[in-house]
């Protein structure tokens, strides 16, 4: 290809892509969430999401699509994460059964604090619950359970088109009262792609 002939596919491309992106602003589609520097766009089930600006993507893990970390503001060793799970279309269990999982997974597990929301026409359930968290290890979860004190979790699964995505933020309760306002964006920049 020529200078002249790259140089002709370069415009072409350009006025492409910005006649795209205006007839994406005029047809009543939500613009994508903008993005500050240093913030991730995550992604699963034909959906995504914005990840607060001070965590960071962990490396890949089982059964999981994303592993964020959530670092102590107060410079405790002990930070916290965000898990999200999807597992295909009408798969993971439903709703109730994973508020029950995740509820089990405390002691005691006392009365949470459940509610829901909408965001982008998709339903968004919502789970916040505190105490002894008991955490496993080994293959599906079956191992030895470690006992955590003083630990919360936030939880959110979303409705997803193309089934539900769950998004699980576990850590010492006080950093977990930190990063709720985080975690509450994050489920605010929910969006169908």
């Amino acid at each position: 290809m020529t200078s002249r002939h790259l140089s002709t596919f370069v415009v072409l491309l350009l006025v492409s892509v910005s006649a795209c992106n205006k007839e994406q602003e005029t047809s009543g589609q939500r613009p994508a969430p903008a993005l500050t520097q240093g913030s991730l766009l995550g992604s699963a089930a034909g959906i995504s999401w914005r990840v607060p600006g001070r965590w960071t993507a962990g490396p890949a893990r089982q059964m999981r699509v994303a592993t964020y970390s959530i670092p102590s503001q107060d410079g405790g060793a002990e930070g916290g994460e965000c898990g999200v799970f999807y597992f295909g279309p009408s798969e993971g269990g439903d709703v109730e059964a994973n508020m029950a999982r995740w509820i089990g997974q405390f002691e005691p597990s006392g009365n949470p604090d459940r509610s829901s929301r909408t965001v982008d026409d998709m339903k968004v359930h919502l789970i916040d619950l505190s105490g002894v968290y008991l955490t496993s290890s080994g293959p599906m979860m079956g191992g030895p359970k470690e006992r955590k004190e003083g630990y919360r979790l936030l939880g959110a699964i979303v409705e997803g088109t193309e089934g539900s995505v769950f998004f699980k933020l576990t850590g010492p309760s006080a950093l977990v009262e930190t990063a709720g306002n985080e975690f509450d964006m994050l489920v605010g920049s929910f969006s169908r792609m």
